[in-house]
């Protein structure tokens, strides 16, 4: 008799076991644990956050992709101009063929060089010309033409800088609500069961994994950028100091 008690017990208990199971099956079913399915049964402020998180993610992409198209033109102009440069018989002729449209930063830190060195020597060949201060003029107009050609070049570079530091915290923000309706999901349901605590929980993680896919590609590419265009910020500056050597050599042989 109490064996066959036990064994009526035990197959009640595993008759609610599999009744549990299937409830719980049932209702990890009726949510869709898709990207598409997490976003659409998202509360509204986590939605928020994933639109802008996304948002945000394909205009870094887009930033990437012109960053990158530009600096390699930025480049290839670049090595152009050098050669037409140091092949160019003559400077006049240079900055007669591009000052008047100078079609790269390289080409109008040479204008804006060559055109205080013509506009202070015109007229006065013979002349004493007070060397020191052409020369720190010339020298000063070039490093402000370099300083506005790289404010252009480096646009777009706070952009990638703020979104690699503000998304995960924006993910996270976004996390947190998340939790917080899954724990008002409990306390309303009276129960733990995963059907009750997982859909909320995979929403509220949602939203990191997107502010993560925004914010690493920023980090990478706004390190990559910034070295880029350092080392081509390094470049206009060597070209200005060589251009500035040769206008002051040519200052010393008209004196």
């Amino acid at each position: 008799m109490t064996t066959r008690t036990a064994t009526t017990a035990e197959a009640l208990g595993n008759n609610s076991a599999i009744i549990d199971s299937a409830q719980v099956s049932t209702s990890v079913a009726a949510h869709d644990v898709s990207a598409l399915g997490l976003f659409l049964q998202a509360d509204f402020i986590v939605q928020s956050v994933m639109i802008l998180l996304l948002l945000a993610s394909i205009w870094c992409w887009t930033v990437v992709f012109e960053k990158t198209w530009r600096l390699k033109k930025l480049r290839a102009q670049a090595d152009q101009f050098e050669d037409d440069f140091w092949n160019e018989s003559s400077l006049d002729t240079l900055y007669d063929r591009v000052s008047g449209n100078p079609a790269d930063p390289m080409a109008a830190v040479f204008t804006a060089g060559m055109k205080e060195w013509r506009s202070s020597t015109t007229g006065i060949k013979g002349a004493h010309v007070p060397a020191t201060g052409l020369k720190e003029r010339i020298e000063r107009v070039m490093q402000v033409t370099i300083g506005r050609e790289m404010a252009e070049v480096e646009s777009d570079m706070t952009f990638l800088a703020t979104l690699g530091s503000a998304a995960p915290f924006i993910g996270l923000f976004g996390t947190v609500w998340g939790i917080m309706n899954s724990f008002t999901a409990i306390a309303g349901s009276q129960s733990t069961s995963l059907a009750v605590v997982a859909p909320g929980i995979a929403e509220a993680l949602f939203a990191t994994a997107i502010g993560l896919v925004a914010a690493i590609p920023s980090v990478i590419f706004y390190n990559k950028f910034a070295n880029d265009i350092g080392r081509y910020g390094q470049r206009l500056q060597d070209f200005a100091d060589q251009f500035s050597t040769i206008l002051s050599r040519r200052l010393d042989e008209r004196a």
